[in-house]
């Protein structure tokens, strides 16, 4: 899962080295599960140890949804909404709504996507459109709203649910760092964004999540940083730092995202398991 909320923030571009996308997707060592899960944010502790100003959240609240269901066989549906409200020293709170629907085919090879936002109840044209990955690996974005317009995002491209792969592969042979160019449609649908991701040593004992999930305690799990940069911008920050227990089932526990300025945690509060198609023989 990809957190989003709106951020503007300088960045740095990274080339990336991937493991083949066909690869990731056979090493991955159980199916994705298919499950809801609700997170409630607050600012988390470690603004405490940041330099306050007249901008700076002084408490924020919030909920993410977040569905997910599918299978190699008929693809991998997700549907996600994220209200966040940040309340500062000076002025008016500041609040936003994003939902984000998203299917992508079980090979890999399509992305479509429809994400709507308001920031403080003024509404963002909606962004709508598909990604395309030919036979030869250059993937092709066309948006039709807010205006039809046809962008060509190369190579080396991963989609949501081939990242979470790849990171579980990665994790899965020992972890360490790895590099992926990343496209969900996000932003304005034309931004391609560069990760860093640094995976940690499996935990060996059940984690904070296993208390909502007991089933969680049971499974295996490292920790996860991605850092997300956007790959047009030069020499800067991430536009922010998502950090999480990983489940080898593609479940993400209690979540941290940096932005820089401020922290939020978005505490792990419910997790319902649903069905998983079987692919047919």
């Amino acid at each position: 899962m990809k957190l989003r909320f709106s951020h503007p923030s300088p960045l740095l571009a990274i080339l990336a080295v991937v493991t083949s996308i066909a690869a990731a997707r056979a090493e991955v060592a159980m199916p994705l599960a298919s499950h809801r899960a609700a997170y409630e944010i607050s600012l988390s502790d470690t603004d405490s140890n940041r330099p306050p100003s007249g901008q700076t959240p002084i408490s924020a609240s919030g909920l993410i949804a977040y569905e997910f269901r599918g299978s190699p066989c008929e693809g991998y549906a997700s549907n996600f909404r994220q209200l966040t409200e940040l309340q500062r020293n000076e002025g008016s709170p500041v609040s936003s709504d994003i939902r984000a629907l998203t299917f992508e085919d079980g090979d890999g090879k399509s992305l479509s996507f429809q994400i709507d936002s308001q920031n403080s109840g003024d509404a963002a044209p909606p962004i709508v459109g598909s990604a395309a990955r030919s036979d030869a690996g250059a993937t092709t974005v066309k948006l039709t709203k807010p205006s039809a317009e046809k962008i060509e995002i190369g190579k080396d491209v991963l989609f949501p649910t081939q990242h979470v792969e790849a990171i579980i592969a990665k994790a899965r042979s020992g972890g360490g760092t790895m590099e992926a160019r990343v496209y969900d449609g996000s932003d304005t649908g034309k931004k391609v964004f560069a990760t860093l991701t640094v995976i940690g040593k499996e935990a060996t004992s059940p984690g904070p999540d296993a208390a909502t999930a007991e089933a969680l305690g049971k499974m295996r799990r490292w920790p996860v940083s991605v850092s997300y940069f956007d790959e047009a911008t030069k020499d800067g920050p991430p536009e922010y730092v998502l950090s999480f227990d990983l489940y080898e089932n593609g479940v993400s526990g209690t979540l941290k995202l940096d932005y820089g300025a401020f922290v939020l945690t978005a505490k792990l509060s419910k997790l319902e398991w649903l069905p998983t198609p079987a692919c047919a023989k």
